[in-house]
């Protein structure tokens, strides 16, 4: 679980949580409970929960939600980043379980500790498994820094699934500097499939190629998840060069993303969606993030009285929508809608992680409509809020205001 959403178990103090996720199934009303038990645990610091972690994670079982629970204590010890939880994490490898073993490579590759060579061969023999599991798998030998010592996964660039291709890529460009594949992760953010577009974006970002940024900008993928690509793309160039030019340039291309102007994005392989109320209501709710975008994009092209009314009919109706929450706060201080800034003003004081988002889209807004009664509010987001994007966003914007 995220810990954006840490919020959502905050209510269920440790000592619940470690009774909680060692009680038998069939003793609870709601077993589920368990599983958010482990995730309570991997948000605690203390040695009681680490070692009731590695206990959970240990065992295996044939009951549903002990296997869940197990998932979910595997991928809390990603969380805790202690070494000493590796040698549970490495025995799971072995799991018949695709799940279990994509959350203990994970939580491998998130601890980011030295593997001894047996170690590391264990994790290379878990690329023997579904093609989720494989991905998984490179990504992780990937963000070690750990190399294609037997060729097995130059192999796998020509995989027939672009998810486990696409991490093959991205570890030759990061590992080998093979400039030929990123032309394939480039081309796959333009996919007409969105799980493809959005692998592709996390693949670039494992990949830290300074020319994928511009590209970044453009793929219509949801905000967040071009910005942490973004941000490691960023952060690993600043490492290795201090070119001003360079950081300028870089710092160009995280604005334009940040802003996130649907007109902008790379909408050519979707069907435009007609600027009429109805068919830009579906749009904006739909699953796919391209559709969303080209829903904004027409509801920007609408008539002005047109738009106001449909703005209004959106946030009466849709507004607890994550999505269409975020992309409203966006397109009023795009469209410099004045008469709409109190949309902005609520949308910047929003405070559960699910809104976070729209707080960078109001940052942005509250800019360009010159709301400086925010100023202090967006002060305080860019020097406490825990999520970079946030905070980068909010400190241009008060660089600007200045």
């Amino acid at each position: 679980m995220s810990e954006r959403f840490d919020t959502l178990f905050s209510g269920m103090s440790e000592e619940n949580a470690l009774n909680l996720i060692i009680t038998d199934p069939s003793e609870l009303d709601n077993p589920g409970v368990k599983y958010l038990a482990a995730s309570r645990l991997g948000a605690c610091t203390s040695q009681q929960s680490l070692d009731r972690l590695i206990e959970v994670a240990s065992k295996e079982s044939d009951n549903l939600y002990e296997r869940i629970t197990r998932r979910k204590a595997l991928e809390a010890l990603g969380r805790r980043k202690q070494k000493t939880a590796l040698p549970v994490l490495i025995d799971a490898l072995t799991d018949q379980d695709e799940p279990t073993v994509v959350n203990a490579v994970d939580s491998i590759a998130r601890i980011g500790a030295a593997l001894t060579t047996t170690q590391q061969q264990q994790l290379l023999t878990a690329l023997n498994g579904p093609d989720n599991q494989k991905r998984a798998v490179i990504q992780a030998l990937m963000r070690l820094n750990l190399p294609d010592s037997n060729g097995v996964i130059a192999e796998l660039r020509a995989d027939l699934n672009p998810l486990v291709a696409g991490a093959a890529h991205a570890h030759a460009l990061r590992l080998t500097n093979r400039d030929e594949s990123l032309g394939p992760l480039l081309n796959q953010l333009q996919d007409t499939n969105p799980g493809r577009r959005r692998a592709a974006v996390i693949d670039l970002g494992d990949a830290q190629h300074l020319a994928a940024l511009e590209a970044l900008t453009r793929c219509p993928v949801s905000m967040p998840l071009r910005a942490k690509s973004a941000f490691l793309i960023a952060k690993a160039q600043s490492e290795v060069s201090r070119n001003a030019n360079s950081k300028d340039k870089t710092s160009t291309f995280l604005e334009t993303l940040l802003q996130d102007d649907p007109r902008t994005l790379a909408l050519d392989p979707l069907s435009p969606i007609s600027p009429e109320a109805q068919a830009i209501r579906d749009g904006l709710q739909h699953r796919d993030e391209a559709r969303q975008y080209a829903a904004a994009k027409a509801l920007c092209e609408m008539p002005a009285a047109e738009r106001l009314a449909l703005i209004d009919d959106l946030e009466e109706h849709q507004g607890s929508d994550y999505g269409v929450h975020y992309l409203l706060a966006s397109c009023v201080g795009l469209l410099e809608l004045h008469e709409r800034s109190d949309l902005v003003r609520g949308a910047l004081q929003e405070t559960g992680p699910q809104y976070s988002k729209s707080r960078i889209a109001a940052a942005w807004s509250c800019l360009r409509l010159r709301l400086d009664d925010q100023r202090p509010l967006i002060k305080e987001l860019a020097a406490e809020h825990p999520w970079e994007p946030l905070r980068w966003s909010c400190t241009r914007v008060l660089e600007k205001m200045n």
